[in-house]
């Protein structure tokens, strides 16, 4: 079965003692790689009912990509949209305009939010944008995604590609959440080592990241 989002992984390495609120990476352990798109549900039933967060899901591939749209798309309460190489350069625009207004109405509905206004459970869809590595905004004539929550729905077996992924689709303050099948902590490590990074356990409560 796939790991219940609230469940302990084994650690791949100790817990460091931050405060959540420091923290801004994090990895969910999948119990084995056919899990993985069950372990996403699970995940975007709690996460992607905040309304009108941005999001961004990486994944490697094209195949990945399919499998992950194919079953969000039938989520009711996430707006999804994806980049992949034989995306029309005008679909591409829109997409990527149309997250980034998205954005601006994240931005503004969170402070209204803790001036104790808007209210989130009348707000709009959630906004997901699901991209392969092969197709992240980073060329000059684009702006990167700033997305609130980036999903690494695999991940990447180098720390270049992680941290392209996060200059690509990372918001300033915004959280990284690595999905980690068990032969990969090792790579989790390495990535962790090699780019000064702290990724913890995701908390129970997800809703302290966010």
């Amino acid at each position: 079965m796939a790991t219940e989002i609230g469940e302990t992984p084994s650690s791949p390495s100790q817990s460091p003692s931050y405060p959540v609120s420091q923290l801004r990476h994090f990895y969910l352990a999948v119990d084995r790689p056919q899990f993985r798109v069950e372990t996403l549900v699970d995940l975007l039933g709690v996460v992607g009912r905040r309304s009108g967060l941005p999001m961004v899901v990486c994944c490697s591939s094209r195949d990945e990509l399919d499998a992950v749209c194919s079953t969000v798309s039938s989520l009711p309460y996430i707006s999804l949209s994806s980049l992949y190489s034989d995306l029309a350069d005008s679909d591409r625009a829109q997409i990527l305009e149309s997250f980034h207004h998205a954005t601006t109405k994240w931005n503004q509905s969170d402070v209204q939010s803790s001036d104790g206004g808007e209210n989130e459970e009348e707000g709009p869809k959630s906004h997901m944008v699901v991209v392969t590595d092969a197709c992240l905004p980073i060329t000059p004539s684009e702006s990167p995604l700033p997305a609130r929550v980036l999903i690494n729905y695999e991940l990447p077996v180098k720390k270049e590609i992680y941290m392209r992924r996060m200059a690509a689709c990372l918001a300033s303050d915004g959280i990284v959440i690595n999905m980690v099948v068990g032969g990969e902590v090792v790579t989790l490590k390495s990535i962790e080592e090699g780019s000064n990074l702290i990724i913890a356990e995701m908390p129970i409560q997800v809703s302290e990241i966010l």
